[in-house]
């Protein structure tokens, strides 16, 4: 048969005819690539293919939907609720999308508060998808948020009946009963999930948050000790201070216990020092944060044993810790913050002024830079250049309420009393819950309305603790009622306040400070002997050496460094990336090292989490490398992370180096330079 010849124009028609896609490939294209940058984080690139898809089909539902998403990550929820109603138009409840557009707008509504149309939503998801447990979820936390409890707690209850294994139902019945102080039915629920979840962190906290309020002390600090131990987890750490408050040898038995487990965990020598630290043990605490401090030398331990250091007048110690965490990261602002605070306290108000101007020199919008440094002028009789500094940490911060105090208090000095009533009345606005109160009491006396200040000081200590009582010291002294004064600063003395230098220089106590009364309190009470935590350094025999480590620049990457060290004694190569602040190893040097006895099970810590590239967090197990030599250095117990990735060189960041001293990089010899102080011992400061 003749073949038929067809020109390549009517091919095309035809392949047309028969590939109906083909009319809509740009747009599906589009589609697909928006989704796939969306799902990348590159949300300004998935914008910009899903606007052209949209352009293009107005009606395409599932574009819109896709540019929902993109905008509520980017917190544009505007932007993101037009999509999604534009959305809503064109899906109907049989395409896949439709229920996940739907849940996701209730989601919008309830974060901006639109709370009627949330509900709306959910009803009409629930109604559409009866087994939705995120709607029944997510519906029961807005009732909780509206306190409408017994509607909350039906939603948990039907999660329960259409998935009994679902934890989520039993945590959220839980905080019901938490909401409506019901602590022992919310035991009952935790119970539950314990049961079902042994692992869930979580579960114990609340547990634990229950039983404190059931004062069952021993049993709340096995709860946070537990869940710290799965994972750290961070509202277990902030329970701690309210059981070391009620139950300090209970809680601080199990985590000296815990620690006596894992050795090489620097956590558990912190909680021992929150827990001291908190209970005003600063003795305690500067010891344990020295053991931590010696695991992993991380700088803000360094910064918390220069407070506690502050807290007890030994102010050569804190200001030499401070300066440590200084040294080892200097980006942090409130560490010279602190810095300037220790020299205040010391009584060098000009020392402490000019650390405050290069705080503020490097970081102009730090707000309460400025009302350090006030309160340091207001202290040293600069009155105006006080009230200039507590104006702009207003401007930078109109929410602190100290600042509207003391600057009232200014103003008033000043004679400017229009100025002071509407400060004073601003910091009472800003404190405004008398049960809570701060300072709105002492506004109150200042605008001369003794009786209000007395009622709300009264509603405060009503639940109020040893701080709460100190102040109220404070108040009666400045009114002139030195016995209520006493009364109280000895009933704040009797509950353990032990701020004893604060107490000697607080102006507020001025009234009583010569008095006997105040004289034998202290006395009474401030017997406590400290010098044993003085660290005494013959500072002439302190040397300031330089190391000179060669090095090789990694190939095609211009902050990577190639450095020759031995670990546990092993010779290794590692890399410093002077864009890193973490120490590890590959899975393969662990695994070596581990199989040749470079490393034990002593030296695993546990699990570990580092920050990705895209702000996200991963886990990793943590080891203590027990030495690190390079250079003529030793460093001793440095933590680090063992990734999977199994070509993952060495690295050493910043953490490393930067516990050593300076460190400059000569490119033109091939050396990374290394200033440090050595003592006679051959320790490093």
């Amino acid at each position: 048969m003749k073949p038929i010849l067809i020109s390549f124009n009517v091919l095309m028609l035809v392949v047309a005819m028969v590939w109906p896609w083909n009319a809509n490939a740009q747009e599906s294209y589009n589609l697909m690539r928006g989704i796939e940058l969306a799902e990348s984080e590159e949300y300004d690139q998935a914008l910009t293919y899903l606007q052209k898809e949209v352009d293009a089909n107005p009606k395409n539902g599932e574009a819109h939907a896709h540019m929902g998403f993109v905008y509520a990550a980017q917190e544009e929820f505007g932007s993101a609720l037009s999509a999604y109603n534009k959305a809503m138009k064109y899906l109907s409840p049989k395409d896949k999308l439709w229920s996940k557009v739907l849940l996701y707008r209730a989601k919008l509504y309830h974060k901006i508060g639109n709370d009627d149309k949330a509900l709306a939503d959910y009803a009409q998801l629930i109604k559409e998808d009866p087994e939705s447990q995120e709607a029944y979820n997510d519906r029961a936390d807005v009732y909780c948020d509206l306190e409408q409890y017994d509607l909350a707690a039906a939603d948990y209850r039907k999660m329960i009946e259409l998935d009994d294994g679902d934890i989520q139902g039993y945590m959220g019945l839980g905080l019901i009963a938490i909401e409506q102080e019901q602590y022992a039915d919310a035991v009952k629920q935790y119970d539950i999930v314990i049961k079902l979840s042994p692992e869930y962190s979580f579960a114990y906290s609340c547990r634990a948050r229950s039983r404190i309020d059931l004062k069952q002390w021993t049993e709340a600090a096995d709860d946070v000790v537990k869940a710290l131990s799965i994972d750290y987890d961070d509202y277990a750490d902030d329970l701690l201070p309210f059981i070391a408050d009620s139950a300090y040898e209970e809680i601080t038995s199990k985590l000296r216990a815990q620690k006596l487990r894992e050795p090489n965990d620097s956590y558990w020598a912190d909680y021992l020092a929150e827990c001291a630290e908190t209970t005003g043990r600063y003795d305690v605490a500067v010891e344990y944060y020295k053991e931590s401090f010696a695991i992993d030398g991380v700088s803000y331990t360094a910064y918390l044993i220069a407070n506690c250091y502050d807290e007890l007048g030994l102010y050569n110690e804190a200001t030499r810790y401070c300066e440590l965490a200084i040294r080892l990261n200097p980006a942090k602002s409130y560490f010279s913050l602190l810095l300037g605070t220790i020299k205040e306290h010391a009584g060098l108000s000009r020392e402490a002024i000019l650390t405050l101007d290069s705080v503020i020199a490097e970081n102009p919008s730090y707000d309460f830079a400025y009302y350090r440094r006030g309160w340091i002028k207001d202290n040293t009789g600069d009155i105006d250049g006080a009230l200039e500094d507590y104006s702009t940490a207003i401007d930078l911060d109109p929410e602190y309420a100290y600042c509207y105090l003391n600057r009232g208090r200014l103003w008033q000095m000043k004679g400017e009393h229009k100025k002071a009533t509407k400060d004073f009345e601003t910091a009472i606005r800003l404190d405004s819950i008398p049960e809570e109160a701060e300072c709105s009491f002492y506004a109150y006396y200042y605008m001369g309305n003794r009786d209000k200040a007395v009622e709300v000081l009264s509603a405060m200590l009503e639940y109020g603790d040893e701080g709460d009582y100190y102040d109220a010291a404070c108040l009666y002294s400045i009114m002139g009622e030195k016995d209520k004064a006493i009364e109280h600063l000895h009933q704040s003395l009797e509950m353990g306040w032990k701020n004893f230098n604060h107490m000697r220089r607080d102006r507020d106590l001025d009234n009583i400070r010569d008095s006997e009364e105040f004289k034998a309190l202290l006395n009474q009470y401030d017997k406590a002997d400290y010098t044993h935590l003085e660290e005494h350094i013959d500072t002439s025999t302190v040397t300031t050496k330089t190391a000179e480590v060669p090095f090789t620049r990694k190939h095609g990457d211009s902050d990577t460094y190639t450095v020759d060290c031995s670990i546990n004694g092993l010779p290794m190569t590692f890399c410093f990336d002077t864009g890193c602040y973490d120490v590890s190893l590959s899975k393969v040097e662990y695994d070596f090292m581990m199989k040749h006895g470079y490393l034990k099970k002593a030296d695993i810590i546990g699990k570990g989490y580092y920050i990705v590239a895209d702000g996200g967090t991963g886990e990793h197990t943590e080891i203590m490398l027990r030495e690190v030599k390079f250079a003529g250095i030793t460093l001793k117990n440095v933590r680090a992370g063992v990734h999977d990735n199994q070509n993952a060189s060495l690295l050493l960041g910043q953490s490393v180096l930067s516990r050593i001293g300076k460190i400059e990089i000569d490119n033109t010899r091939a050396v990374i330079r290394l200033t440090y102080k050595e003592s006679a011992d051959g320790s490093i400061l």
